[in-house]
């Protein structure tokens, strides 16, 4: 894959909901960044998106009653979750209704709905805000149950926080501007300005495949595609499958090169609870029931040329998912 940008990822789907994204236009979310948003919805209108949700497992009471964790959910009656508005196909929210919905967002439903049951999935979850600067700190306060934020493990956040899973596995990749053939790829970036999240692995990453690069950091990733676009950097590194969610709504970037790391994203949980074990057994109950595949392809797989869902990564497969 080399240079891929909206018109390519257009041309190589055409599914037709891939059309009803990229009926967006810009809007600011409920966290006041802005948002790209679907006029008819985006995710949140597929019947698609809530029936796998809503056809999820439930867990036996028994099941629950086992865990510290998921007992002191249930007995909320919410599962608060940290996690972001503004990011397509993972986690954006509808201005219209409220309502978010992606990949991460569809995968903290249907675990909300697997301890407290019921079919309504928006209203099973309560929603915080993160970024990369302040995930840790909200799952070590207590401020939030568990954090679905393209989250990727790695051993230094096991240092402080636990991680369920791995639950799908991306790879950092390199955006320009259309109109840059000066940058082709990660092997293009010694001497250039470069965008990264703070706190983000991308960072790391980049220090590791690009020594020479620049690095520039910000906050969220709204933040690194508006400065992009702005001419304050060259290129932004982040995640492959983040990438790919924001070409859908904008024609002037493109991506560059192959991804060139892999990424394992987890569910945050806070450290020395029993919570680890309690979504791994759900992680797998899913897995194996269709349910992950179903949120798959309602989510991330709209905007992939694959008709194939790709096998999710084994459970503990990677340093900092061990169990506890």
């Amino acid at each position: 894959m080399a240079n891929l940008n909206r018109r390519t990822l257009l041309t190589a789907s055409g599914a037709l909901s891939l059309a009803a994204v990229l009926a967006a236009c810009a809007d600011t979310g409920a966290d006041g960044q802005a948002v790209s948003a679907s006029t008819d919805g985006g995710f949140a209108a597929s019947a698609g998106y809530d029936t796998a949700i809503s056809s999820g497992p439930v867990a036996a009471d028994d099941v629950v009653a086992a865990s510290a964790w998921a007992s002191a959910v249930k007995q909320a009656g919410v599962l608060r979750v940290g996690g972001v508005k503004t990011s397509q196909v993972f986690s954006l929210e509808d201005p219209a209704t409220g309502k978010v919905a992606g990949f991460d967002a569809a995968l903290s439903q249907a675990l909300a709905r697997y301890i407290l049951g019921g079919d309504d999935p928006y209203a099973l979850t309560e929603l915080t805000v993160v970024t990369s600067d302040t995930r840790e700190t909200l799952l070590e306060n207590g401020s939030v149950d568990a954090v679905f934020a393209t989250y990727t493990i790695t051993p230094a956040r096991a240092e402080k926080i636990s991680f369920a899973g791995p639950y799908y596995s991306s790879g950092q990749a390199v955006l320009v501007r259309a109109e840059n053939t000066g940058i082709t790829g990660v092997d293009t970036l010694a001497g250039r300005t470069v965008a990264v999240q703070s706190n983000s692995s991308s960072g790391p990453a980049l220090d590791e495949a690009a020594p020479e690069a620049q690095q520039v950091q910000f906050e969220a990733h709204t933040d690194c595609v508006a400065a992009l676009e702005a001419g304050q950097v060259e290129a932004y590194v982040v995640d492959h499958s983040l990438l790919l969610s924001t070409l859908l709504g904008n024609d002037g970037l493109k991506i560059v090169g192959e991804p060139f790391t892999q990424d394992p994203y987890g569910i945050g949980l806070p450290k020395g609870s029993d919570a680890q074990a309690f979504v791994n057994t759900f992680l797998t109950t899913i897995e194996s029931d269709g349910t992950w595949e179903a949120i798959w392809r309602a989510t991330i797989g709209t905007v992939l040329d694959e008709s194939e869902a790709p096998e999710p990564p084994a459970i503990g497969s990677v340093p900092g998912s061990e169990p506890a």
